[in-house]
């Protein structure tokens, strides 16, 4: 199985409730979409920062489980940063893609970049992972 069919396979209630779609999914990058729709938004027709950062929580998460010892049971999150650059409308896709920083036999490290499908960024989010 390869690791974007395991996330594909694996249930994740909150990142389905939310759309998360993941896309590509290797060892060093794990990338997923999501669209802004009227429930993650202010009221500006704007994505939530609490949907931003759940939606980077959730890749991180993802890129945790992919590289995991085979003795882990799981991960969760210890820490998470975010970085709020700009916005992205109702109706458009945000794209998230988490790269490493480090991979240790307790912890995970991951930066998770947050764009518009047209490149703007919303957000960069450093988050640890305990590796359970």
């Amino acid at each position: 199985m390869t690791p974007l069919e395991k996330l594909k396979a694996m249930k994740m209630p909150f990142a389905e409730l939310k759309g998360v779609e993941f896309i590509e999914a290797g060892k060093d990058r794990v990338v997923a979409r999501m669209m802004v729709r009227p429930d993650l938004c202010t009221l500006h027709h704007t994505i939530h920062g609490g949907a931003v950062m759940a939606l980077a929580d959730s890749v991180g998460a993802a890129a945790t489980v992919i590289n995991l010892p085979e003795d882990a049971k799981g991960t969760t999150t210890l820490e998470s940063k975010t970085n709020f650059i700009g916005g992205a409308k109702e109706g458009t896709t945000v794209i998230a893609t988490a790269t490493p920083i480090h991979r240790g036999r307790r912890t995970q490290v991951w930066t998770t970049r947050l764009e518009t499908e047209d490149g703007k960024l919303v957000a960069v989010v450093t988050q640890t992972q305990l590796v359970l």
